[in-house]
């Protein structure tokens, strides 16, 4: 299959360089095109067409929620998902009534930035990524928002499976387990793999008697 097309919007040079880094050993995707204002992004769009736009809010000349508005007019097709520094609510809503996939908080581990992109594309719910939790600790999402490969992941670990043998298992990279724990702990709004192993139990995902073993894995 061939790698998806990636333009990149975002006037800072060290963010740029970041996820030029973080997608070069992703062999499902391909950065065609990077600028630095906001006036630029459409015609950029039309001279690349790529798959995704990773648009940055705060830009010279076009703000990112405006260039969103203009993409959905006049390219519908492309998907786009916005970078920031902030997490503020009423921007996060804004850009999600615009029609934006998801939205990443700068935050976010760069290494993730792949897998937080094939996610989106995917098809799940528009997610935020990277924001930070509120005090008291992570508000739960719920069971019914994992997506399928979330729910696989929970599922094996609470068979008692290693981060490992888990990506043995589902034909994926520890670090991509690494980063769909994150997302299962976030929505579960639990801190470590033996609550989550509870909650895959008393939810039906795995039965009783495969949960034990996971409360004896010590890693997080």
């Amino acid at each position: 299959m061939d790698p998806r097309r990636v333009l990149v919007a975002d006037d800072h040079r060290l963010m740029l360089a970041a996820v030029r880094r973080a997608l070069a050993e992703a062999e499902d995707f391909e950065i065609v095109g990077e600028v630095s204002v906001g006036s630029r992004v459409l015609p950029a769009v039309r001279e690349t067409k790529p798959d995704v736009v990773l648009l940055d809010l705060r830009m010279p000349e076009l703000d990112g929620l405006s260039c969103l508005q203009r993409l959905r007019k006049h390219d519908a097709a492309v998907a786009v998902v916005i970078l920031s520094s902030y997490s503020d609510e009423a921007q996060i809503e804004a850009v999600r009534e615009a029609g934006a996939l998801g939205y990443i908080v700068k935050t976010v581990e760069p290494v993730d930035l792949p897998e937080v992109l094939r996610v989106a594309l995917s098809g799940q719910p528009f997610t935020v990524w990277g924001a930070e939790e509120p005090q008291g600790g992570a508000v739960p999402i719920g069971a019914d928002l994992l997506s399928e490969r979330e729910e696989a992941v929970l599922a094996a670990v609470a068979r008692g499976l290693s981060n490992r043998q888990i990506a043995r298992e589902l034909w994926i990279s520890e670090q991509t387990v690494k980063f769909h724990l994150r997302n299962v702990y976030r929505k579960l709004g639990v801190s470590n793999r033996t609550e989550a192993a509870r909650h895959a139990y008393s939810s039906g995902l795995v039965p009783a008697g495969m949960v034990g073993s996971a409360y004896q894995q010590g890693a997080h």
